[in-house]
Order: structure tokens, then sequence, then C-alpha cells
């Protein structure tokens, strides 16, 4: 791996047993490290993710958390602890089964070419979207383009992307981030405001028959027009500097 790019996968899970093992086992085959953080799932959960990082400790680490404190909260737990361990960058990859984690190279390659920048995830999605779900994802799109003045972030709510850790744990630190769904969206934002690029990675999104998501309609929908309420007021005092962005090209 390149010198400027050492890569931890983050797995943020909470009650997801019958999809995470598949997924490590994928990573595994791929030859890249992953953490597991157990955001206080259940018993069975919580014990399928302790044996899965019994059985491959060469790659797979586990960081639970006491009590479910939200996705986003997870993530964050995760990048702080990659830090630690002395990562340059962190691979978030949700453990609900939709992403396709054979796409992780292709994540990774892009990291290395532009070090510097968060690859995000464009989602490519097939008949099995939710159509409730897949038209919801556009007002939040058009929040995200209004509050960057910007089109760069095509799909702020995929949880499929590579972070590097230097600006985003500085980030994360300083400002407050939404802990929950409002989490994905916010720090692509934000991290948008600090002068990072955003680089699209396309990637094939599935929705799993009897797949599990912790998406609450009206919670979360809730949580997240609030952020954006939130940013929009943040964008209004750095609206000179996002000008003078856009100008530059």
């Amino acid at each position: 791996m390149s010198q400027d790019v050492l890569p931890l996968v983050v797995v943020p899970v909470f009650d997801h047993p019958q999809a995470i093992e598949g997924l490590v086992h994928t990573l595994r085959g791929l030859g890249v490290p992953c953490l597991l953080v157990d955001d206080g799932s259940g018993p069975d959960c919580a014990a399928l993710l302790a044996r899965l990082a019994a059985d491959f400790p060469d790659a797979v680490s586990l960081l639970r958390l006491d009590h479910n404190q939200g996705k986003g909260a997870a993530v964050m737990a995760g990048l702080r602890e990659a830090g630690r361990r002395g990562f340059s960058h962190a691979l978030q990859i949700d453990a609900d089964g939709q992403h396709d984690a054979r796409d992780v190279p292709r994540f990774l390659a892009m990291a290395r070419e532009t070090p510097g920048a968060v690859i995000n995830g464009r989602p490519i999605y097939d008949d099995s979207v939710p159509r409730a779900r897949l038209y919801g994802r556009y007002a939040s799109h058009v929040w995200v383009w209004i509050n960057t003045l910007s089109l760069a972030i095509r799909d702020s709510m995929c949880g499929f992307r590579v972070y590097p850790l230097a600006p985003t744990l500085a980030l994360i630190d300083r400002e407050y981030i939404g802990t929950r769904m409002d989490f994905d969206s916010e720090i692509l934002v934000r991290l948008y405001w600090q002068g990072l690029d955003v680089r699209d990675c396309p990637t094939r999104v599935t929705y799993p028959e009897h797949g599990v998501s912790h998406f609450r309609m009206l919670r979360d929908n809730l949580r997240i027009s609030a952020m954006h309420t939130r940013l929009f007021f943040g964008m209004l005092w750095r609206l000179p500097r996002l000008l003078a962005r856009k100008v530059r090209g």
C-alpha cells in the first residue's frame, strides 16, 4: 500500500447479525483490516461480533460501546480509534448488507490518488430500492447543494466512503456533528467547508430482501431536517469564502 495511505475499514454495527459475517469474510479476502464498532447491540449480535474478532485476530478487531449511541457516534468512535492506532485513512462501510464490499479496492485506489480528499460513494441502485427512500433522498441532496453552493457532493447519505483521518479528526474534535442518521450528510458538508475535495466513486447499492434498517422515517427525517437548517445558518456566514471557492473553480 502507498506510504501516504494506511487504511482501516470502520464498520458501525447495531444488531445486524444477518449481514455482518459475510461482510467480514469479504473484507478478509480483500486483505484490509477492519474494526467492528458494536453500538450497543443485543446479546446475539454482540456474541457474533466477539466471535469474529476472536476467530480472525489478524484482520478483525472489535470496539464495543456500552449502549446504543447512534450510527454517527459509532463511526466517530471508530475514526478516533483508527487515528489512535496510527492509520491515515478510514473507510466507512455500513453493516446492513446494502453496499458491495468488493468495491473497497476502487475506493482505496482513489484515496491513494488523492489522499487529501474524501472518497464518497455515489449509489447505483437496482430495483430493490424502496421508491419512497429513493425520492426522499433528493430533498437532502438539494439542501447539501445549497449549503455548499456546489454540486461536488452528489450523494451525501451513502455510508460507504473514505476519510483522510487528520482533518476529519480535527473537525469532530472541534465541531458538534449529529450522532445518528444525520451524521453522514453533516460531516461531508463540514469537511467541504474546511476546503477538502469530495470525489465520487460509483458503487452498486441493493436493499436485501430480509435486511434490517434502523432508519425511522419520521424521527430521522425530522433530525435530518434540523441538521440542514443548522447547516444553512452556518453556510450564511461562510458565504464569502464559499463564493470565492466557487469562482476559483
